[in-house]
C-alpha cells in the first residue's frame, strides 16, 4: 500500500503550509566569496539561516522540516573546510540542542552512520534521544546521506530478506522499498526548496520527491529567512498537485 498524500497544515492564522517541508541549504561558499571573506564564515552564517528557519517552521505550523545539512559526497571538500563544518555541527549540537528541546523540536537524522566519527555519531544520537518526545516540529538532518545510496540501502536491506526466506522475490515493488528507506515513516515532502539558483536535486530525496513542488529561490542560504520561506511556501499554493493524476489536489 502506497504512502497516503499529506493534508496541509492549517498552520498560523489562517495561512495554509505545506505539512513537510525540505530544503536544500545552498550557497554559503558564494555568499562569502561575493564579500570577500572566507568559506567559513559563509557556513557559520549558515546555522543562523538554520536558526531562523526552524523557528519560522515552527510558527507557522509546518509539521516536519528536512534540511540537506552534509552529503555522503562533501567528504571531498577540504580537509580545513570539512573540519570546519564538523566544528559547526558540534557547537550547533551542544548551543541550539536545549532550546530547540524547549521548544519541542524533535530531532530525526538520515544517513549512513556506520563510518562516521564516534564523537560525531555520539552528537546525533544525543539529539534524538533528548527530543524524542517532541511533537510540536519534527526536525530530519539529512546528514552523511545520499539519495542514491539509501535507495541502495534499501534493496540490499529488502534482498536480505527475500535471501533468508522472510520475503519471496516478488514482494519486491516499490511499496515493499519505500517501506524501507530511512524515511520509511515520514510522509514524502510537499515542498522542496533549493537556495542558491541552483535549480537541480543534488542526490536529496530522490525517491521521496517524486510528487513533490520544486521551489528554486535566488538568495544564498545564509540570507534565507521567514519571509524567504513564506514567499517559496506562496508559490507552492499556487500550484495544482495531481499526484499523476487528473483532478487538482490544492494545498487550500
Amino acid at each position: 500500500m502506497s504512502k497516503p498524500q499529506p493534508l496541509p497544515n492549517a498552520g498560523i492564522d489562517g495561512f495554509v503550509v505545506p505539512r513537510h517541508v525540505a530544503i536544500i541549504m545552498d550557497g554559503n561558499g558564494r555568499w562569502a566569496s561575493a564579500r570577500g571573506l572566507p568559506r567559513s564564515e559563509g557556513h557559520r552564517r549558515g546555522v543562523e539561516a538554520l536558526r531562523r528557519t526552524v523557528r519560522a517552521a515552527g510558527d507557522l505550523g509546518i509539521g516536519i522540516l528536512t534540511i540537506f545539512s552534509f552529503s555522503s559526497e562533501n567528504w571531498s571538500r577540504p580537509p580545513a573546510e570539512i573540519r570546519d563544518l564538523m566544528g559547526l555541527l558540534r557547537r550547533f549540537v551542544r548551543n541550539d540542542l536545549a532550546e530547540l528541546h524547549q521548544n519541542g523540536v524533535h530531532v530525526r537524522v538520515i544517513g549512513e552512520r556506520e563510518d562516521l566519527d564516534p564523537e560525531i555519531r555520539r552528537l546525533l544520537e544525543e539529539a534524538e534521544d533528548l527530543t524524542r518526545d517532541n511533537d510540536k516540529l519534527m526536525l530530519v538532518v539529512a546528514f552523511n546521506y545520499g539519495a542514491r545510496q539509501e535507495i541502495a540501502r534499501a534493496a540490499q536491506r529488502v534482498a536480505v530478506e527475500i535471501a533468508a526466506g522472510r520475503l519471496p522475490a516478488t514482494a519486491l515493488t516499490a511499496e515493499t522499498l519505500a517501506a524501507h528507506l530511512d524515511t520509511a515513516d515520514l510522509p514524502d515532502p510537499d515542498l522542496i526548496i533549493r537556495t542558491s539558483g541552483e535549480q537541480r536535486l543534488s542526490n536529496f530525496l530522490l525517491w521521496q520527491a517524486a510528487y513533490s513542488e520544486l521551489v528554486f529561490v535566488p538568495t544564498y542560504w545564509p540570507d534565507f529567512d521567514r519571509s524567504t520561506l513564506e514567499g517559496a511556501i506562496a508559490e507552492y499554493r499556487r500550484r495544482e498537485r495531481r499526484f499523476g493524476g487528473l483532478m487538482a489536489q490544492t494545498g487550500s
